[in-house]
């Protein structure tokens, strides 16, 4: 048995999410199947992170135990073969030890989330970005942000349906940036909260268009309280960028 560390890239957009679902397509049934097309086995993939429907990624780490003798780059082209014409590619696939774990061996974890900020629809960017008419200012969404980094309660950004045992978590960073028309913003963290992101992406929209002054998005921190939380933002601008192990590099 050798254990494939994967590297994922994949548009979310026809998805119902990385996770096996019941009700619908997601992108560990497109990659176990397409391992079982060539290796005749049944898998199961292990991955860094969860997404919900409609989110990215640029490089999802995930791992899966076959038996058959493979070498990792003949894996991958193969892989890559078989997913077509699912929106899903293997950019990496190495041999790691059998300890190694791609969700529990994780280190930290980050995202970008990514608003075009214009009238015009988008067309390139579609299911890529999410498109807000009203002028953001980028800067004092920044200063809003820092609100949030460090070790808090975050159940006021939690989903209603998150399985986490604890609210608290610990944001190492998260910073807004304007070049031209798109804001972006980064966040990591060792883990999130299910919608943690999008929860506090929705927030900083509110300060960005001037409907809450800084100081709220702390104070909605404080409270809480979901039901201090404005919007959720939609899943289409949400990216997982990368994921960190130790004594290695951001894969």
């Amino acid at each position: 048995m050798t254990r494939f560390a994967l590297t994922l890239e994949f548009d979310g957009t026809p998805f119902m999410g990385l996770q096996r679902q019941a009700h619908g397509p997601s992108v560990q049934q497109a990659v176990e199947e397409a391992i079982f097309r060539v290796t005749g086995e049944t898998v199961v993939l292990h991955a860094a992170g969860r997404t919900d429907a409609g989110v990215h990624a640029l490089a999802m780490r995930a791992h899966v135990d076959v038996e058959k003798d493979v070498a990792p780059f003949r894996l991958m082209e193969a892989l890559n073969f078989h997913l077509r014409p699912d929106p899903v590619a293997v950019l990496d696939c190495v041999v790691v030890p059998d300890d190694w774990h791609a969700r529990f061996s994780c280190i930290g974890r980050s995202y970008i989330y990514r608003i075009v900020n214009r009238r015009a629809p988008l067309t390139l960017g579609l299911h890529r970005a999410w498109l807000v008419a009203t002028p953001l200012d980028a800067q004092a969404m920044h200063e809003a942000a820092q609100a949030l980094v460090g070790k808090h309660d975050f159940t006021t950004f939690r989903s209603a349906y998150c399985q986490a045992a604890s609210p608290l978590k610990t944001l190492d960073t998260l910073n807004v940036r304007r070049d031209g028309e798109v804001v972006t913003i980064t966040t990591s963290a060792r883990s999130y909260l299910h919608h943690q992101v999008r929860s506090m992406v929705g927030a900083l929209s509110f300060v960005g268009t001037g409907r809450w002054p800084v100081e709220r998005v702390g104070e909605a921190l404080r409270a809480c309280d979901r039901a201090a939380l404005p919007i959720n933002a939609p899943p289409d601008g949400l990216f997982f960028d990368r994921a960190l192990y130790p004594d290695a590099p951001a894969l």
